[in-house]
């Protein structure tokens, strides 16, 4: 198979490009704060969304979990690539970017208890297929 055409490398593309959007989404909202009512002033701002309002903190956290979970995407594309096992993740890798954004977009409407509940699901589907990945690489 060629790499370059590969879903796997689609997914990983998808995740790190969902991961800017949530930052352009999270950067939009820190300028409006800044600037806007709260005026929060944009070199005293809290690096983990606390300082904002419900939104700013949800869609900061949405972005950080996107940073915490890509490198490991990433490293399990890698070792598919460059172990040849292309046919690892080929079936399954767009389910991590679906369950991914799905995760973050509930993540920005609600932090009630059914939501996190919901989010949590989308997590629990990524780490499956990311511990599977690893698991067929290894074994």
């Amino acid at each position: 198979m060629n790499a370059a055409l590969s879903p796997t490398l689609y997914a990983l593309t998808g995740f790190a490009g969902w991961t800017l959007v949530l930052m352009l989404i999270m950067t939009t909202n820190r300028v409006l704060n800044s600037f806007g009512g709260a005026k929060i002033p944009m070199n005293k701002f809290s690096a983990t969304g606390e300082d904002l309002p419900g939104f700013g903190q949800r869609v900061t956290r949405a972005h950080l979990n996107c940073l915490e979970n890509l490198p490991v995407f990433a490293a399990l594309v890698a070792a598919t690539i460059l172990s040849g096992q292309f046919g690892v993740m080929e079936s399954t890798a767009m389910y991590v970017l679906y369950a991914r954004i799905a995760q973050s977009g509930v993540h920005m409407i609600s932090a009630s208890l059914p939501m996190v509940l919901v989010r949590g699901g989308f997590f629990f589907i990524q780490v499956v297929l990311m511990g599977w990945y690893a698991c067929q690489l290894l074994f």
